[in-house]
């Protein structure tokens, strides 16, 4: 079930919950966007149609700089300060809370999901690098997480590919897409359909969130 667009007051201002619930949920997932789209993804929106039936109520989460109709996004102290304050709204829920994104949204649950209370973080396409630059490495966040992370990453993604990911600590596991780039788009060449791409995205992640303990 979809609900109605809801905003959350935040130190950046307003941003937004697209509520997409379990009949009987179990958990809610916290998804944010990337740097450069919004919640319109379309990994985000294959897991909000796709969990609730598995009992994860999924909470796509725009940004208050997207809400605002900017175009650019600011600055990653303040994304953070436009993400805690929703994190806390969702909590009240009641129920597990697992927080993640795609992309710059990735970042910000990696950094924030120990002090906003999260159970696990989930990382889609996370953006390891600027593409060509692989010295610029934002590998710190994602090892510094503190909780059970899950990482789906293209094999073909210009900000980092599984191949270049560093060792993982206990608790984190990748999990490669063939063939996607970063949007976990794939050619038409490919040996997989753009729906099996993201039927494996959604799969992978149902089955970790099924993990969970």
């Amino acid at each position: 079930m979809t609900d109605r667009r809801t905003l959350v007051e935040t130190p950046a201002g307003p941003a937004a919950i697209s509520w997409h619930r379990a009949a009987e949920p179990r958990l809610v997932l916290a998804l944010g966007h990337g740097a450069g789209g919004g919640v319109e993804a379309p990994d985000l929106a294959a897991l909000a149609a796709a969990l609730p039936a598995g009992g994860v109520s999924v909470a796509l989460v725009e940004q208050p700089w997207r809400v605002a109709g900017k175009k650019l996004a600011p600055a990653p102290k303040t994304l953070d300060a436009g993400w805690l304050p929703v994190v806390g709204a969702l909590a009240a829920e009641g129920l597990p809370l697992v927080v993640g994104g795609r992309s710059a949204g990735a970042r910000v649950a990696c950094r924030t999901g120990a002090a906003g209370g999260a159970a696990a973080v989930l990382a889609l396409a996370f953006p390891l690098h600027p593409p060509g630059r692989p010295e610029r490495s934002r590998a710190a966040e994602l090892l510094g997480s503190g909780l059970p992370t899950l990482v789906v990453q293209g094999e073909q993604d210009t900000f980092g590919t599984p191949a270049e990911f560093p060792p993982l600590p206990a608790g984190h596991r990748l999990v490669p897409v063939p063939a996607a780039g970063h949007g976990f788009k794939v050619p038409k060449s490919a040996p997989l359909t753009q729906q099996a791409a993201l039927g494996l995205v959604t799969a992978a992640v149902a089955d970790w969130l099924a993990g969970l303990g």
